[in-house]
């Protein structure tokens, strides 16, 4: 293909994306590189060492740290592949396949929580690039390490946010090309980074907790547990509502088994390489703090480890603001994804110096990754089923594209409303965060044990699919979507000619 049609082809590829529509065949790709490299560099970044030194500074010994990050994972990350074909199935959003459950106005819920989070993580991603830079800063003696130093940092979190910006405006293609770009030498770098960690540094493999208060029996298996929801099966739940953002991408020609193991490679391999990292980085002191971390553990070597390993949430980021976009599109919102990208910069600007108040920055990531657990474990519960239970034999799922107007959805779906809500309640009832607000009943009648994440996703889908399988029962035959309204008559042909049905779903025209 000659340089002047890739051109065009990525023109015609950012106009399509510019709104929420279809993705057509023509624009989508069967090089799985791009996924792989997406998921790996919003995940090859300082945000996963510190998660795994959370477990450290929240009285955990290594192993059991490590432990937690191993098989977590594997369970979270599992359900993230599912997610990640969902995209690729159906061509839609996260939050355009709310739609389908929660009903064309009911998604606006969903569409706005996740818009929020995506603010928040772009503002905790980015308070940990600049406390690498204002740590590089003190090192050479640009700035007094003993200040606070607010305007340079604004200052500098600009510079960042206006970068990641800049890369977010320019769509899927402008970030799956950063990210093959620059992930192979920021990989040498950790890699190397880990060596010296590993072979040079004073790592406790032995450390079995704080000196004087290792946990053990219940206790043990109570800190376990909350570590779990948050850096081990919680990392990969908090991913599947960006997932079919971006697979969406993925032509349907690819094998959904290999979309999905390149996937969930991409995010388990540097979560849990990273994790270890930063678990075994802090028995040497106990902290979670990032600056720290590297340099009292790297010295001078960590104004180049510094600087490269910046790329990692500037990757990671780049991902959020995007999502932010598509979300806040999902709210009927007529304003172009590529605005939308200034506009979540300013907001997770204002979040960033916010943060720049707080007091203790590993309770706050506990309980802002908790909260985040809580609602997306609800919120998969229930796509899981309506999408690979009630509607696994549907192929066409143009209806959810469709303006208020023009839709055949239900305005809300009640029975997914009962479902969220219940489904929260249920995992507050069983969590055990880092604030007393956070604590349900059950975890601590347990001892502290939190399992969250399964209490969330249990209840929510079992409701749901209680709440929807007599109006699926009536329409599996026909092929018609269970969210989709019907009329008098179309329930009587329904009720009495099932198998005779056909959608009637309105087509929206076709993308050129």
């Amino acid at each position: 293909m000659s340089r002047t049609r890739v051109r065009s082809h990525e023109a015609a590829t950012l106009e399509v994306e510019d709104v929420l529509q279809p993705i057509p065949e023509s624009a989508r790709t069967t090089k799985l590189s791009g996924q792989f490299w997406i998921w790996a560099g919003a995940n090859v970044a300082p945000i996963n060492w510190i998660l795994g030194a959370l477990g450290i500074s929240l009285g955990l010994g290594l192993r059991d740290t490590i432990t937690v990050l191993i098989a977590g994972n594997i369970i979270g990350m599992m359900g993230f592949g599912f997610f990640v074909i969902l995209g690729q199935r159906t061509g839609a959003t996260g939050m355009l396949l709310a739609r389908g459950a929660f009903g064309r106005r009911g998604a606006y819920l969903p569409a706005a929580i996740q818009a929020t989070i995506a603010i928040g993580w772009s503002a905790v991603n980015t308070w940990v690039i600049l406390d690498l830079v204002m740590a590089l800063f003190g090192m050479i003696g640009w700035v007094d390490p003993g200040q606070r130093n607010l305007l340079v940092r604004i200052a500098v979190a600009a510079v960042i946010m206006s970068v990641q910006v800049a890369i977010c405006y320019r769509g899927y293609r402008a970030i799956a090309k950063f990210e093959r770009i620059t992930m192979p030498p920021t990989i040498i770098v950790l890699v190397a980074m880990s060596i010296i960690a590993w072979t040079h540094l004073d790592i406790n493999w032995g450390y079995a907790g704080p000196a004087g208060a290792v946990l053990e029996g219940l206790p043990r298996i109570a800190a376990m547990s909350s570590i779990m929801t948050v850096i081990g099966i919680g990392w990969g739940i908090g991913w599947f509502t960006y997932a079919p953002d971006y697979s969406r991408f993925v032509s349907r020609k690819v094998k959904p088994a290999k979309l999905f193991l390149v996937s969930v490679l991409g995010q388990f391999l540097p979560v849990v390489w990273l994790g270890i990292l930063g678990a075994s980085l802090a028995t040497r002191n106990g902290s979670a703090d990032p600056g720290e971390l590297i340099v009292s553990s790297f010295g001078t070597m960590a104004i180049p480890v510094i600087l490269l390993v910046i790329h990692g949430p500037i990757a990671t980021n780049i991902i959020n603001l995007y999502t932010f976009g598509v979300a806040f599109q999902a709210l009927d919102v007529k304003i172009s994804r590529r605005k939308l990208s200034i506009l979540v910069g300013i907001l997770s600007m204002g979040a960033v110096i916010a943060f720049m108040f707080a007091q203790d920055f590993a309770t706050i990531l506990d309980t802002w990754l908790g909260a985040i657990v809580a609602w997306v474990a609800t919120w998969g519960g229930i796509m899981a089923v309506h999408y690979f239970i009630f509607e696994r034999r549907h192929k066409d799922y143009s209806y959810l594209f469709l303006d208020p107007k023009s839709t055949a959805l239900k305005s809300i779906n009640p029975p997914a409303f009962i479902a969220f809500f219940a489904g929260l309640i249920m995992t507050w009832l069983f969590m055990y965060g880092g604030i007393p607000a956070l604590q349900g009943p059950i975890a601590k009648a347990m001892g502290g044990i939190d399992i969250s994440w399964l209490a969330g996703t249990l209840t929510s889908s079992a409701i749901y699919f209680g709440l929807g399988y007599p109006r699926f029962r009536k329409r599996i035959r026909a092929g018609v979507p269970l969210g989709i309204r019907a009329n008098l008559l179309e329930e009587s042909v329904l009720a009495v000619h099932g198998d005779a049905c056909v959608d009637s779903t309105p087509t929206p025209e076709p993308v050129a």
